[in-house]
This record gives C-alpha cells, structure tokens and sequence, in this order.
C-alpha cells in the first residue's frame, strides 16, 4: 500500500509539473500606429481628397509612422500615389499640386514652396476613380525630408480648372521645383481655391 501511495504522489507531481509548462507564445507582432495630425495642422485638410501609398492606405492628415520602414519606402521606394476625389464632376478638368512648405526645415523656410508633383488637365472622372491621368508640368518627385531637419508637411491642393485656360510653368519655374512662387502661379492662372486639400507628415527615415 505505501508502494501504490509513494507511486500515485510521483504521478500526480509529474502532471502538476507538465501542466505549469506554458506553451511557447509567438511574440506579437509590432504594432504600427497611424497617428493623426494636430489640431491645427489638420485644418489643412479638406474636402475628402484621398492620397493612397501602398501598404499605408489613405495618408491624409496623419504623420507616416516610423515602423515596417515605412518612411524610408515613402521616400525611397514607391512611386506616385493614387489620388481620389469622390465629389469631382466629370465633365470638369483638374489641377493637383503637391508641395512641401517646410523645405528645408519648417523653423527656416527659405525654399518653400518645393514643387513635388504638378498634373493640369486632369478628367474628373479619373479623380472619381483614383486612377489620375492629366498634363504632367511637374514629375512626381518623392517626399525627402533632410536629415535632421524634423518633420515636413507634404500639402496636396486640387484646383477646379478653368474652362479652356492652357496651365503651363514659366522658363524660370521650370529651371528648379525650390522657392516656386505657388501663389502667383494659383493669380495668374486664376485657380481661385482649391476644392480640397490634405497633407501629411514625415521626417527623414534615420531620425
């Protein structure tokens, strides 16, 4: 009997000692959070325009995130997003402006605007779509920011074009995307404001 007793003690310790084993756990995977932009900052957007980068989704009125190098693919890697306007009438022509107002830092901005990206003569129904074709005066150039330089505004601005006005940069405008005189293009070209407008924030992918 003090043999069966001594071997059912040593049982039930065995199974008390394999149950308090927790399985190996995977650990989590990171979470990446899309943190949206100040309250003043968001005033900027308006008007529903979407811009679409791949893997992040709509970026309007968020600062890109530093995680899955994120920043670095931004400025790096992809090209230009899709941009999307579900309100664009479709008989009308648009013109989309990308901007960074904080070059080369937003303390010291003494080459804003720098001209990223320039489309005229876009059909609305492209923009309804998200699949935007139109006159390119500016080639898509990726958001850069310097090192060090802290974080930058990227500001797209959709414009209603005027009927049968021909958008073209002046020789000098043509000759460097820094300090472009965005308002005086907006006068002469009689624009008005814009339907809508969106931005987001990044910084340089090392800082």
């Amino acid at each position: 009997m003090k043999l069966l007793a001594v071997l059912l003690a040593a049982s039930l310790l065995s199974t008390t000692a394999h149950g308090a084993q927790a399985p190996q756990q995977d650990k989590p995977p990171q979470t990446c959070l899309f943190q949206p932009l100040s309250s003043e900052d968001s005033k900027f957007c308006r008007g529903d325009l979407e811009v679409v980068y791949p893997e992040l989704g709509d970026v309007g009125c968020t600062y890109i995130p530093q995680c899955h190098q994120y920043r670095r693919q931004i400025s790096r890697a992809w090209g230009a997003p899709r941009v999307r306007y579900p309100r664009a009438e479709q008989d009308k022509k648009y013109l989309l402006v990308l901007v960074d107002p904080d070059a080369p830092s937003r303390a010291n901005p003494r080459n804003r605007f720098w001209r990223h990206w320039l489309l005229s003569d876009i059909p609305g129904a492209d923009l309804r779509s998200g699949d935007i074709k139109g006159q390119v005066l500016t080639a898509y150039g990726r958001p850069s920011p310097p090192p060090r330089s802290g974080y930058h505004r990227y500001q797209l601005l959709l414009y209603q074009q005027p009927a049968q006005e021909a958008i073209a940069l002046s020789p000098r405008e043509q000759g460097s995307r820094g300090a472009w005189p965005m308002e005086s293009f907006v006068e002469r070209f009689q624009l008005g404001s814009p339907v809508a407008s969106t931005q987001f924030l990044t910084k340089h992918y090392e800082d």
